[in-house]
């Protein structure tokens, strides 16, 4: 059997809300639709006319969705990351995701429904990986220090880190 062809796409379970969660993603990200939504009929296990399933498309990414109901809550152990050009689109993204959710560490947050993301500056993984050692420790401490990760203030710790006399 070949998986060549296969597409892997998210399947995301939500408690009743996947049509309204899938209108509120669609109006923050760009490049994104809602597809079809599959309705509940007359003799079903659902109210008719509710959703059941369906698809959504965020910036070119087509995700699943069903309406399970509250057996199996989001938690942290899948999250989905935004890397972001600069702080105005980490300011963007967090704002919008972060309202009626919850704002966590290191540029992780729950959005309304519980899902959880990751708001990373491209400008992060540059200076974690940095190959002067000093320079990665220092943006990665102030990185851990930080809720919504802002980029000035991890080039401010990379600076400092670099001023500092060396001990030996």
């Amino acid at each position: 059997m070949s998986i060549a062809s296969s597409h892997i796409q998210p399947c995301l379970w939500f408690d009743d809300t996947l049509e309204e969660a899938a209108r509120f993603y669609t109006g923050i990200f760009p490049n994104s639709s809602i597809g079809h939504l599959s309705r509940y009929s007359e003799g079903s296990p659902g109210e008719p006319g509710t959703v059941m399933a369906g698809e959504f498309t965020l910036d070119g990414m087509t995700f699943r969705g069903i309406n399970g109901g509250p057996a199996f809550p989001f938690t942290e152990a899948v999250s989905f990351s935004v890397t972001c050009r600069d702080q105005s689109e980490v300011d963007y993204y967090w704002d919008s995701l972060v309202d009626g959710g919850q704002e966590s560490v290191c540029g992780w947050l729950k959005d309304r429904y519980g899902l959880s993301w990751q708001i990373v500056p491209a400008r992060l993984y540059e200076l974690v990986t940095d190959p002067d050692p000093a320079r990665a420790a220092a943006a990665t401490q102030a990185m851990l220090g930080m809720r919504r990760i802002i980029v000035t203030d991890l080039e401010a710790a990379v600076d400092a880190a670099v001023r500092r006399p060396s001990a030996g």
